[in-house]
């Protein structure tokens, strides 16, 4: 009796670790990557055409961070390749999410605790990664190199300026295109999608400069100093001191330039910003945010800040959450990506949606032909619209991913 009592104990337990490991961590996306249903103005014929000729560059996702296919229609989450394709995206930059704090809010956290270190073992990833931020950002960027190779060219990463071309030539030529396997039989082919790989906060770096170096072997070109904590690098605007750069934040930046990566205000505090602006040797890029002007949320952009990222030629992404925009109506992103061009210029507006990273939006990437209408709506031209849909960004990405030339010796 003992016995049968011991394996009905037993099975008891698999079925529980099967459910918790086989459906917590889809359920989990699914309460935090939401689209919240409300209603979206229609879609012009004249917004269709020019939405469909346009290169369209997004400066910010959380893909990686969640237990599914990027290759496959999901039916959670903001975001995957046929999405990418649907909503005509160019080039997606995503971003390794590697740690959050517990209780996680807007104005102040502790670097203590971690939401990430129990989606990481309920996902069962390796086990290396358990205990490791550097870890889990390597294996981000294995799972984006692993989606590049399974895509059938569908999807290619980005590492240089070289890359980019040859992503915008093959964009450019129909003959080139291919199809996912799994799909080719079922849709036209479509052109391919670019992806950088990024990190939101360098605190992966686990301290330890030389660990850059290992991150740029791995892809990255584009990193943010911190997230929602503050680090070893700086301050972050929603962390407890909201410090400027350390020295070891300011080495960090030296050698980002010197590499090739971009350097990504997102999330520092103002103290952090000011002390990036002023050192700032190439464009530096606000990957997803908003702007105070048009919502006044403390991790959005002052006008002061505005001036200083156009002053390094740089851009300024605009999402489409309620944090960043104080609504998810599209019209409130093409209002505040208004502001950026009345302040500093059009030259200086970017896409940076946080898509699938616990944001509430209206529209997945599929849709975002609702931002080309919503400018359209707002009085922007159709050259400021290809400027802010990728243009801006690729100029900046351009720029920032070529290493710096090495001075050359005295003779």
């Amino acid at each position: 009796m003992i016995r049968k009592i011991g394996i009905a104990f037993a099975v008891l337990l698999v079925l529980g670790a099967v459910g918790f490991f086989g459906f917590a961590p889809g359920m989990a996306e699914r309460s935090m990557n939401k689209i919240d249903g409300e209603p979206l103005p229609a879609i012009s014929a004249e917004a269709r055409a020019l939405h469909a000729t346009l290169t369209i560059v997004d400066l910010h996702s959380d893909t990686l961070m969640w237990q599914r296919s990027m290759l496959d229609r999901a039916d959670r989450g903001h975001m995957d390749l046929p999405r990418l394709q649907d909503g005509h995206v160019a080039l997606q930059v995503f971003s390794s999410v590697t740690k959050t704090p517990k209780n996680q809010n807007y104005d102040r956290n502790s670097a203590d605790g971690d939401n990430i270190t129990p989606l990481v073992i309920g996902q069962l990833q390796p086990m290396k990664t358990w205990f490791s931020l550097l870890e889990r950002a390597k294996y981000h960027g294995r799972k984006l190199d692993e989606a590049v190779e399974g895509s059938g060219g569908d999807l290619r990463k980005v590492t240089d300026s070289a890359s980019l071309d040859a992503l915008l030539a093959m964009r450019g030529d129909k003959t080139k295109w291919s199809a996912h396997p799994e799909s080719a039989a079922t849709r036209v082919p479509s052109p391919p999608v670019g992806a950088i790989f990024s990190a939101e906060g360098l605190h992966s770096l686990e301290g330890n400069l030389a660990n850059l170096d290992v991150l740029y072997g791995a892809g990255m070109r584009m990193a943010g100093l911190t997230h929602f904590f503050d680090n070893q690098l700086a301050g972050s605007m929603h962390g407890e001191s909201k410090g400027g750069l350390t020295p070891f934040g300011r080495d960090v930046v030296r050698r980002m330039e010197a590499l090739g990566m971009v350097v990504d205000i997102a999330h520092c505090s103002h103290a952090c910003v000011k002390d990036i602006l002023a050192m700032a040797r190439r464009p530096v890029v606000s990957s997803h945010g908003g702007v105070q002007a048009t919502c006044k949320v403390n991790r959005n952009l002052t006008d002061e800040e505005i001036r200083g990222v156009a002053a390094t030629g740089g851009v300024i992404g605009i999402g489409y959450w309620d944090a960043a925009i104080c609504s998810t109506d599209p019209r409130a992103a093409a209002r505040a990506m208004k502001h950026v061009r009345d302040l500093v210029g059009i030259q200086h507006v970017a896409l940076g949606s946080d898509y699938d990273g616990a944001t509430t939006v209206r529209f997945d990437t599929a849709n975002l032909v609702h931002v080309t209408q919503a400018l359209m709506d707002e009085g922007f031209t159709p050259e400021e619209i290809r400027a802010v849909m990728g243009g801006n960004a690729l100029r900046v990405l351009r720029a920032g991913l070529a290493p710096q030339a090495k001075p050359k010796d005295p003779a």
